[in-house]
């Protein structure tokens, strides 16, 4: 390899306090900007990837060897990768598997996402647990051989996550309905859902019509007269990228429909919008939970659930006992599961209207099926509520 071919292919990964790593370009070469943050999942790099939350986000894959088993079509979350960029330790020099349609490397190139391989993942994810996620940007090419202190400047020029509105541009532009015949349900449907899509997964809307549920889903920028022509039997707020200080019009449609006392389910995002909608806060993380390895509390089971997580903000209410929402039109709350790991709030119950949220991805694509029964418990909340 000459000198030249050598630096064509050098990369740099530099943080906005200023610390770097050198590696090797992987995926398309040139430079992107983002928050850097760790994800903690072992499998499910296709997953990962293809998730609407990571829009804005540079992933920092806490696994050493990625793309062992190549990309598919029928793995990918969502229509397109959202990731701004992706750090990898060793990446796979090819894929070995029946299902591999194409290599990570080749996907990434063909989408445009700019990653960095061959850096030490486990320094780079102590360093963010210890000071917190930041702004990062890799840079490839000629770009990487530039000043340090010149690239910090870039990326201290970037948004912060903080502040950022981004779910609106990951959602769908027109309504879609997702029927459950197409998922192997043989019977008559069971119960008619509008769901807003901010960044909503693919697995999502298969674990719903599995279950008999059709599913209409709609942009995120939908309207109380959007859902009452469906006449659906329940509300749905997906996952979504972005800060949920940002969501006054999402927050203000979720409560004409708690007002009018349609059943309720959230997840991620929607869990903190629900949150919004009852008067209390959201705050960012130090660094977040990402990965599918999270313990959760589930306290009306006191069963302890393993799940998959990608959030950076969280719900601030008071972890005991029911309380008084802030919005005091809905009547009594309480926090319905908690993470173990640092008692963040992980979801909420609505004890006066049928509604409740989790933080976490009970749909669990990558990871494990703790929480599947999170969808059974909104069927029947549907069914229970049906005129």
């Amino acid at each position: 390899m000459t000198n030249k071919t050598a630096q064509r292919n050098d990369a740099v990964l530099v943080l906005e306090d200023g610390t770097a790593f050198r590696g090797r370009s992987y995926g398309a070469q040139g430079t992107t900007l983002g928050e850097a943050v760790f994800s903690t999942g072992m499998t499910g790099y296709q997953e990962t990837l293809t998730d609407p939350s990571y829009a804005g986000q540079i992933i920092v894959q806490t696994a050493p060897h990625i793309g062992n088993t190549g990309v598919n079509a029928e793995d990918a979350e969502s229509r397109k990768i959202w990731a701004a960029g992706y750090v990898v330790r060793d990446a796979a020099r090819r894929p070995s598997n029946w299902r591999s349609e194409l290599s990570l490397d080749d996907h990434l190139v063909e989408q445009g996402v700019v990653g960095i391989r061959g850096i030490d993942t486990r320094a780079l994810t102590r360093h963010l647990r210890d000071v917190g996620s930041l702004r990062a940007g890799i840079f490839g090419g000629e770009e990487a051989n530039r000043p340090i202190a010149d690239l910090v400047e870039k990326v201290k020029a970037s948004e912060p996550m903080a502040g950022r509105k981004l779910a609106e541009s990951v959602s769908i532009s027109q309504t879609e309905v997702v029927e459950p015949a197409d998922w192997g349900w043989d019977k008559p449907v069971v119960a008619e859902l509008a769901a807003l899509d901010l960044g909503i997964k693919a697995m999502t809307l298969k674990r719903f019509a599995e279950r008999g549920v059709r599913v209409h889903v709609l942009p995120a920028t939908s309207t109380i007269e959007d859902i009452r022509a469906i006449n659906p039997d329940g509300f749905f707020i997906s996952n979504g990228p972005g800060d949920p200080a940002t969501a006054d019009e999402q927050v203000e449609l979720l409560q004409d429909v708690l007002r009018e006392k349609l059943p309720f389910f959230g997840i991620c995002f929607g869990n903190q919008i629900l949150g919004r909608a009852l008067g209390f806060g959201t705050y960012k993380l130090k660094f977040g939970h990402r990965g599918i390895n999270q313990p959760v509390m589930d306290r009306t089971t006191n069963k302890v659930e393993i799940t998959a997580q990608n959030h950076g903000f969280a719900v601030d209410a008071p972890l005991d006992g029911p309380t008084e929402a802030p919005q005091n039109e809905f009547g009594r709350v309480e926090v319905s599961h908690i993470g173990l790991n640092d008692n963040v709030v992980e979801g909420l119950r609505c004890l006066d209207i049928p509604a409740f949220s989790v933080q976490y991805h009970p749909e669990a694509a990558a990871g494990p099926h703790d929480a599947a029964y999170l969808f059974d418990r909104f069927v029947d909340l549907m069914l229970e509520h049906k005129n």
